[in-house]
């Protein structure tokens, strides 16, 4: 799975994330209560699905140069 959570800090609400660390573009998404990232395709569209005011999903459509 493409999705990885990231720990939150539950006294200070807060969440660290060190930015060396980090390979390639990635999307961090917040909601529910949880915080989640992804890295993002070299080539294609990443899509958040929402309904109701909630993150329901993200759509990851690929592709490769010709």
């Amino acid at each position: 799975m493409r999705l990885k959570d990231l720990p939150i800090d539950l006294e200070s609400g807060r969440i660290e994330l060190d930015t060396l660390e980090l390979e390639s573009p990635c999307l961090i998404v917040v909601g529910g209560g949880k915080v989640k990232i992804a890295e993002l395709p070299a080539y294609g569209e990443t899509v958040v699905v929402t309904h109701q005011n909630k993150v329901k999903r993200l759509r990851f459509v690929e592709g490769e140069e010709f």
